[in-house]
């Protein structure tokens, strides 16, 4: 209850909100000078209070019964002007292994299994991977987020040909590690890839 949703008005295309209730939607000022290669991103709520507690303790605190339940939040949430069921493929943000050996579990792979069993979509979560080990975006601005991120994932071509996929995450920050992921799906013959993350830092 103490989580605030994402509601309109809010950019078509990256999805943060403006100020205000009322007025229509429309493109934001980054959006209106560059342009990311995901369709649309959406996110469930603001990263803050409650939710940015909850967050916390999923990630770091490996309490992946939380995130269950925030998958299940996310599974479960009407996000606007975005159809789930429209798109074929639900892929999570890739960990690095050596990070997925630290962390022991990957936070976007137990959200993004919950959106696919709660719409019957289709869950790869091996053929798009991190290749490069890249230091944590905390901390880096936008330009550095972008280039530390350039280069750092791989994809299986024919697993995502033709394919319509929603990538997901937990946090959208400045949008780079997951503009980069629609990158690499993008040159590996998607037809459309768009993103779902639980929070968005504002």
């Amino acid at each position: 209850a103490q989580i605030r949703p994402i509601r309109p008005p809010l950019c078509p295309a990256c999805g943060v909100p403006f100020l205000g209730e009322t007025g229509a939607d429309h493109l934001c000022g980054d959006c209106l000078i560059s342009s990311r290669a995901f369709s649309k991103a959406r996110a469930a709520g603001r990263y803050e209070n409650v939710l940015l507690k909850a967050i916390h303790d999923f990630k770091y605190r490996r309490k992946t019964g939380l995130g269950e339940i925030l998958g299940q939040m996310m599974a479960d949430h009407d996000f606007p002007a975005f159809h789930i069921p429209s798109y074929t493929l639900i892929m999570p943000v890739p960990l690095h292994v050596s990070r997925l050996r630290e962390r022991t579990f990957n936070q976007a792979l137990i959200l993004a299994r919950a959106i696919a069993v709660r719409h019957a979509i289709r869950l790869d979560f091996t053929s798009l991977q991190r290749c490069i080990p890249t230091p944590p975006q905390i901390g880096l601005g936008k330009a550095e987020r972008q280039t530390n991120v350039r280069g750092a994932f791989v994809v299986t071509p024919r697993k995502v040909h033709g394919e319509k996929v929603i990538i997901i995450d937990d946090v959208y920050t400045t949008g780079s590690t997951l503009s980069e992921c629609a990158r690499v799906l993008m040159e590996g013959g998607a037809a459309e890839v768009a993103v779902l993350t639980l929070a968005r830092a504002l």
